[in-house]
Parts: C-alpha cells; structure tokens; sequence
C-alpha cells in the first residue's frame, strides 16, 4: 500500500517510508535531526510489567538501528474497561522503568478501550545527519556482525504450548528486554556502513531488507549464528508461531542455500524476534574491534557483490 500513499517532497526528510527502514529521519539543523518511531504489540509473557519493559526495549531499539540516542517517548496502549487495573499499572510500570533506563523521557500518551491488550511506544530521538545508521548502507568487502542470538518467537510459543522449560524462558525474557543501547554506543566508535535491529521480520527477512537496499548479497555462515538456549529444540518439536510461516513465505525466494543446513536451523532464521539484536555491516578490519567493545557482538557472515539472490546461506 505504501507506494500508493502521496509522498510529501521535503529537503529536511533524511529517511522516510519509501525505504523499508526502522524509523524515519528529519533534519533540525546541520548538526541535529530527529529519529521517530512507533511499535506496539499483544502480550508475550504472562508477567505485566516484564511485558511492558519488553515493549518499551523494543520501541526504543529502532532508534538505536539508526545510530540515534532516544530523548521522548509518548505510551500507545488498548486495554479492556474492565480489565485488572493492577495488571495495567503493571504494564506502564514496566514501560516506565526501561525508559528510565534508556535516559527517554516518558511525556504522556493515549488509551483506548479495547477487549485485546496492545502496549508499546512512539519515541523520538536524536542523531547527527551525517551519522545515521540507515540499512541501505551496507558495501561489498564489509562483515555482517550481529549482537543477539536467535529465538524469542520459537520459545514464547513453546512456552505457550506448555513444552518450554522455565530456564529457556527466562533466557528469552532476558534477551528482549536488554536494551541495545549499549551494542550502539560501541557501533558507532566504528565505520558502521548499515545497520537494522531484527525484529518481527526474522534475521532473514530483516537481512533481506538490508541486502536489497544496499544493492548487494549478504552471505550468512549459518553456524556462526547463536541461538538461545531451547529454541532450535522447540523448532524440531513444531513450536512455530505464525509469524515465523509467514516470514518464511515472504522472503525464502530471496535465499540461496549454498550448502545442506538442519532444518531446525533454517527454520529459526526465520524466526520472528521481538526485542531483537542489531544486524551491523561494517569493515573487516573494525568487526574485531567491535567484538572486543561489546563481547555479545560476533561474526556471522560478510558482504559481497551482488549475486544472483540477495541473501546466500553458508
């Protein structure tokens, strides 16, 4: 639908929707501009203010894709008139304490009365024009360094079906609310060419976007990707949320299978993430430098010129 939306031509619109980007871009001046973004999602834990500190790390982490530092944040919320009001003071609670903890001032929001729960936020932040990440930047020559493993989606749904371990659980818990602030703060020492947060796309859809924007082939060594604890195991025993299918189905004809890989393993990079890690491209000779400054950071891969499809698993 979106290339049938008017486009409003502005000098000042560094990035806007007509690239599949995290979060759009405006100029203020020459030596600041203004990153925003919106998100906000059902519930994926049983526990309200985990819940809501999960959607305030995953609001907050497109604005570190583009290299961005967030000052604002306005709460997106449906809840039922009826609802439990101490679950929804959990809920904004949680919000509130990751926001305290990414430095963004909470200003307000706005509530609707809805019988399905929806959280999340619009938050603003800032970067320097000439220092935005943007995930069209990547170039040929360059690592792929990613900052997370794999596995929120396959592992909230096993948990669900009642066949995730508690242990597994609270690893996916602990992956989605920690904050990507500081995975940018140490990307941005370096050259970073490109840059995306994965998210509900998967690794490889998000990939997909990257590679496409950048004109480029991205090669995936697969087993260099970490996954959390549990989630390829759920991923044998069918715990697949319809996300994952539906990632799958979009982006697979984008994906050239060098060489055989456990099913288990092609099915996760697939794998919908919520709070996700940050995709960076970067030269190889700062990709060490970024692993030593932030040690979760680590290689999967590198990109090349253009190939016959825009993503090639190793």
């Amino acid at each position: 639908m979106l290339p049938r939306i008017p486009r409003v031509v502005n000098e000042n619109v560094l990035v806007g929707f007509d690239t599949a980007d995290d979060a759009g871009v405006y100029k203020l001046t020459p030596e600041c501009a203004l990153v925003q973004t919106v998100d906000f999602f059902t519930p994926i834990v049983d526990d309200p203010f985990i819940f809501g500190a999960i959607a305030a790390a995953n609001a907050l982490s497109d604005v570190y894709a583009m290299g961005g530092c967030p000052i604002s944040a306005l709460s997106i919320l449906a809840y039922p008139g009826k609802g439990d009001l101490d679950d929804l003071e959990a809920i904004l609670k949680g919000g509130a304490a990751k926001m305290e903890e990414a430095r963004c001032v909470l200003l307000g929001g706005h509530s609707v009365n809805d019988e399905e729960i929806k959280f999340g936020f619009a938050v603003t932040g800032t970067v320097h024009p000439d220092r935005i990440t943007t995930n069209t930047g990547a170039r040929a020559g360059d690592a792929l360094v990613f900052t997370k493993r794999l596995g929120t989606g396959v592992i909230s749904t096993a948990w669900k079906r009642g066949i995730a371990s508690k242990a597994h659980m609270d690893g996916a818990i602990e992956s989605m609310m920690t904050l990507n602030r500081q995975a940018c703060e140490a990307m941005l020492v370096f050259d970073v060419h490109g840059c995306t947060d994965v998210t509900g796309f998967g690794l490889l859809g998000h990939a997909r976007e990257m590679a496409l924007g950048s004109g480029v082939t991205l090669e995936i060594v697969t087993s260099q990707v970490r996954f959390l604890e549990g989630a390829l195991e759920y991923a044998q025993r069918g715990a697949i949320p319809g996300g994952l299918t539906n990632n799958r189905e979009f982006a697979s004809c984008s994906v050239e299978l060098a060489n055989p890989i456990p099913p288990e393993v092609e099915t996760v990079l697939y794998d919908p993430q919520t709070s996700g890690g940050l995709l960076i491209s970067l030269p190889e000779k700062d990709a060490a430098g970024l692993e030593k400054a932030y040690p979760d950071a680590y290689r999967i891969g590198r990109v090349v010129s253009r190939g016959e499809k825009p993503i090639r698993l190793l």
